[in-house]
C-alpha cells in the first residue's frame, strides 16, 4: 500500500511540474509575442548601410504657424567611434519635408571620402554609415557634403551643403 501511494505521489507531482512547465512556456510565449516589433519597424533598424524610409532626422519641429522654407539639411557637431571600427554610428539622411534628393559624402578635412550614398529620397535615411576605410585614434575635422538634385531620371544637380563636424576615434 505504501508503494502505491508513494507511486501516485510521484506521478501527482510529475503532472504538477510538467502542467508548471507549460505554463511558465505560455507566458513567456505570450510576453514574447506582445513586445514583438513588425517587419515595418525592424526593416533596417541597427543595420549598418540600409537605407530606410520614414526616417526622422530627430529634430526639433517648428513652432506652429512658423513658415519653413528651402532645404533642411541636418547638422552635427560631433561624432565618436573606435580605432578599427567599420562603420560610424551617424545618421544621415533626407528630411520628409524636402523636395529633392540628396546624395551624401562623408569626407575627412583632407578629402578621404569614407562614404558615399546613393539617392536618398525625402524621408530616408540610415543610423550607422559603413565606411571605405578604419582610422587610427586621433581627432579630425569631418564632413557630410549633401548635393541635392532635382527627383527625376537624370538626378539634375542644384545647389549642395556641407554639414562640417568633429570626429573623435578613440
Amino acid at each position: 500500500m505504501d508503494q502505491e501511494k508513494k507511486k501516485k505521489k510521484s506521478y501527482t507531482l510529475l503532472i504538477l511540474i510538467l502542467i508548471a512547465i507549460v505554463l511558465i512556456g505560455t507566458a513567456v510565449t505570450v510576453v514574447l509575442l506582445m513586445n514583438r516589433k513588425s517587419p515595418e519597424e525592424v526593416k533596417g533598424e541597427g543595420v549598418v548601410g540600409v537605407i530606410t524610409d520614414n526616417w526622422d532626422p530627430k529634430i526639433s519641429q517648428e513652432p506652429e504657424g512658423s513658415q519653413k522654407s528651402g532645404t533642411q539639411i541636418p547638422g552635427y557637431s560631433k561624432a565618436e567611434m573606435h580605432s578599427g571600427d567599420t562603420s560610424l554610428k551617424l545618421r544621415i539622411g533626407n528630411p520628409k519635408d524636402n523636395k529633392v534628393g540628396f546624395l551624401a559624402t562623408l569626407k575627412l578635412s583632407d578629402g578621404t571620402v569614407l562614404y558615399s550614398s546613393p539617392l536618398l529620397r525625402p524621408g530616408q535615411g540610415m543610423e550607422e554609415v559603413p565606411l571605405n576605410q578604419t582610422l587610427s585614434p586621433g581627432t579630425y575635422q569631418a564632413s557630410v557634403y549633401y548635393q541635392c538634385v532635382l527627383l527625376n531620371e537624370e538626378q539634375t544637380p542644384l545647389n549642395a551643403a556641407e554639414s562640417a563636424f568633429t570626429l573623435y576615434v578613440y
